[in-house]
């Protein structure tokens, strides 16, 4: 059990508490530009991770001009609520709701920078939320995984995870790992998952709007372990914009960047969105 008032009361960086519908707290950090700017974003994290490590974006956007904030899904990082679960997709769509009405108070557009999991809700929101969505940023996703990136699970842990589902959906059994994989041991991150949670994340989910009238870029790492960068062009072509650019993040893996990794993306914002 991590103590989340502690882990708080340690970080550095200005946040703020919105609590959701069914009054679960939901930690909100902000990389502050020097005045609020008339275009914000927002970051939504990766499977295990935080808003935490999304500085490498969000103060570089910040000190280009724009409001950034990061949001620490239910149950990860520095929000409450379970560990690793979500009793369904209506949980999540509310959790988003109060991040984008908070955003949408302050700044008149907002877009969105998913990274691998944060891929799948950002297309959530974008659906759910039309109104609220004035860019998208998707980063390391496509539809198939490389082959061999994760270990082949045992029929006994498979057994394990769908008794566990139908005895007490609410206990995360999946464990998730793989090869070079970040945050091990530090209690920010999460490894376990319910199934439900996975349900609600999964590519099911994962389905554009018919129309997408802004300015969407996707961007995969040179070097990314999961998807190769034809997988991510062709989750590229799926997407109903005019306006859209692809790039291939340099030295980048999929969860680790070099210093100039983003260069395109920042390049790309600087010339397409307002301040």
């Amino acid at each position: 059990m991590i103590d989340i008032m502690k882990l708080r009361g340690e970080c550095e960086d200005p946040y703020h508490l919105l609590n959701s519908n069914d009054g679960t707290e939901l930690f909100l950090r902000e990389w502050k530009a020097t005045k609020l700017s008339k275009t914000a974003f927002v970051i939504l994290h990766g499977i295990t991770a935080h808003s935490g490590p999304y500085g490498m974006i969000g103060k570089p956007l910040a000190k280009m001009g724009y409001s950034t904030y990061g949001l620490d899904l239910r149950g990860h990082g520095l929000s409450k609520g379970p560990r690793g679960d979500y009793a369904g997709k209506e949980l999540l769509i509310d959790d988003l709701r109060s991040t984008l009405d908070f955003i949408k108070s302050k700044h008149e557009n907002i877009v969105l920078i998913g990274h691998s999991l944060g891929v799948i809700t950002s297309v959530i929101a974008a659906n759910e939320f039309a109104e609220h969505i004035s860019g998208l940023i998707l980063l390391s996703a496509a539809r198939e995984v490389r082959e061999g990136a994760y270990a082949k699970r045992a029929l006994t842990t498979t057994l394990k995870i769908l008794i566990w589902s139908i005895i007490k959906p609410s206990k995360p059994v999946i464990h998730y790992h793989r090869e070079g994989i970040l945050g091990i041991g530090d209690p920010h991150f999460n490894f376990y998952y319910t199934l439900r949670f996975l349900k609600v994340l999964s590519l099911k989910n994962f389905m554009f709007p018919e129309i997408m009238p802004y300015p969407v870029f996707v961007g995969v790492g040179e070097i990314d372990e999961l998807f190769s960068e034809e997988g991510s062009r062709k989750l590229f072509d799926e997407v109903p914009a005019k306006n859209k650019e692809f790039a291939v993040l340099p030295g980048a893996k999929h969860a680790y960047f070099e210093d100039n990794s983003f260069d395109p993306l920042f390049n790309w914002v600087d010339t397409t969105f307002e301040k």
